[in-house]
């Protein structure tokens, strides 16, 4: 994908660590200038210095007031990818009303106001790239709030994409990914999370940041796809 993405402008909200900076690094590899996005400004500037012709701005998805203080500061941009996100894994007894929105903050209402302030500076034929995931279409007790937020970013995506064309808005729906976001769980747990996730996998394998980032670099070049969500999850779903 080397030079696939040269004179683009790319902006990775969520880009300081994880699978954000995973697309960082490839969309970098490819030949665009990055912006990494984050709320903590010192941790994104640190992930922009690793970059060739990468810099960073404080974006918090759930404070519209840096969105479009964001937008106001770079002028131009080709493409947004948003990887923000808020957890609230608990059974619905256990649910917390401030919790359960901060979860629509990052995965729906932030990405529309986003929406609202980037659009009119986004390139004609430029993107933006949301984050949905496989416990949408996985029921399972104590992730009523993913499940319900990641399957509202894949109507989102329907939606903008026809309100804003032929600005693309697509979605990647990973499934259990090796992103590094489960190394908190110590080495044993995180095998036995990440051997689960192959067994019920049709790939017999679960995923890597590699999967995310090289679907995430395609879709940005994908001129003829938009309102898609993209499952990235060996066919999790189906099983």
């Amino acid at each position: 994908m080397k030079g696939q993405l040269n004179k683009q402008k790319i902006l990775v909200i969520g880009g300081s660590k994880y699978l954000g900076l995973a697309i960082a690094q490839q969309a970098s590899e490819a030949g665009a200038e990055v912006i990494i996005g984050a709320r903590n400004l010192e941790q994104a500037s640190q992930a922009a210095a690793q970059l060739p012709k990468a810099s960073a701005i404080h974006i918090d998805i759930a404070e519209e007031s840096t969105i479009a203080a964001a937008a106001s500061q770079l002028g131009h941009i080709d493409h947004v990818v948003i990887t923000a996100s808020a957890h609230h894994n608990v059974p619905v007894k256990a649910l917390e009303h401030d919790k359960i929105v901060a979860a629509f903050e990052a995965k729906v209402i932030g990405p529309m106001l986003l929406a609202k302030h980037f659009a009119p500076i986004l390139s004609p034929g430029g993107s933006i790239l949301l984050f949905s995931g496989v416990a949408a279409w996985k029921p399972s007790p104590g992730y009523a709030v993913m499940g319900v937020t990641n399957g509202a970013v894949s109507f989102l995506v329907s939606h903008l994409a026809k309100e804003l064309a032929p600005i693309r808005v697509n979605a990647i729906s990973p499934g259990i990914t090796d992103s590094g976001t489960w190394n908190t769980l110590g080495e044993q747990n995180k095998k036995e999370l990440l051997e689960g996730a192959a067994s019920s996998s049709l790939v017999g394998r679960s995923g890597t940041a590699d999967d995310i980032a090289d679907t995430a670099i395609w879709l940005l070049g994908a001129g003829n796809v938009s309102g898609e969500t993209i499952h990235v999850e060996g066919g999790a779903r189906h099983v």
